[in-house]
């Protein structure tokens, strides 16, 4: 969004669904970012076409004789067709060009975001560590024998899969 801010104005949409609105050459494209092509079941890519649906109603109920065009936008992949009938589906290098102008952006910002990763890598690693010793310190006392040789799966099961009311009887 940031990017395409800068080059078309666009902005986060105010429609449900919607997360960039723009306009390109006397379009206003409306798009719903994901994070690759495979990014949902049937009934999350009905949601979306229901959502361009609205969101076009909405906008030609503004503004008359206006050309809106619905895009499923992924960071990442390809495809040989874009064109899905009711809504243009742009992935990978495709997409990140469609929302900048640019041609190879999708090999320019990695090297940027692997500065940024690396940066926050370490302090990341050690907020680890510290979740990581205590789910264990918790798993040993909860789940395994007083002298940590075995694990107590009946207890993980009866935690995991156990009848509330069995266990309120039982308490």
């Amino acid at each position: 969004m940031f990017i395409n801010g800068k080059v078309y104005g666009g902005h986060k949409s105010s429609s449900e669904g919607i997360d960039l609105e723009f306009e390109k050459d006397s379009i206003v494209y409306i798009v719903s970012i994901k994070s690759g092509p495979n990014w949902g079941n049937s009934s999350q890519v009905k949601k979306m076409i229901d959502n361009f649906k609205k969101a076009k109603q909405r906008r030609k109920a503004n503004i008359s004789q206006i050309n809106i065009v619905a895009v499923n936008g992924c960071c990442y992949g390809k495809l040989k067709k874009e064109d899905k009938g009711e809504y243009l589906k742009k992935c990978g290098q495709s997409f990140w060009s469609f929302i900048s102008g640019k041609d190879n952006l999708y090999t320019e910002i990695i090297e940027p975001l692997g500065h940024k990763a690396k940066e926050r890598n370490e302090e990341f690693m050690m907020e680890y560590a510290k979740v990581v010793n205590k789910f264990t310190k918790q798993f040993m006392e909860e789940f395994c024998s007083t002298d940590g040789s075995k694990i107590l799966w009946d207890k993980i099961v009866k935690l995991n899969s156990g009848s509330e009311t069995i266990k309120n009887k039982s308490t």
